[in-house]
């Protein structure tokens, strides 16, 4: 199973690509949560500070992420092969 990520802002600085596609030996029980894992393993501690908060371990609330450019509601939201996520960071400007 493959599933794409699509970084914007400040995260795509931190892991050095607009874009990565992640491989899971299985289609079961890959969801939201287990890709931002996986993510935060192969970016290190500053992908982990930028989308966890270091005291609750929860995902940031002012990240958006999209799956397939819909709003994903809950982490644990089954993924499918071929399924795009979007990581977006607030949007600042005026």
């Amino acid at each position: 199973m493959k599933v794409s990520i699509r970084f914007f802002a400040a995260l795509r600085e931190i892991v050095g690509k607009k874009e990565e596609t992640l491989e899971f030996s299985t289609d079961r029980d890959v969801d939201v949560g287990k890709v931002l894992k996986r993510l935060a393993d192969l970016h290190g501690m500053d992908f982990a500070e930028y989308v966890y908060d270091t005291q609750t371990g929860d995902v940031h609330g002012y990240l958006q992420i999209l799956v397939n450019e819909k709003a994903a509601k809950k982490l644990n939201m089954k993924l499918r092969d071929g399924d795009v996520l979007a990581i977006i960071p607030p949007v600042g400007g005026g």
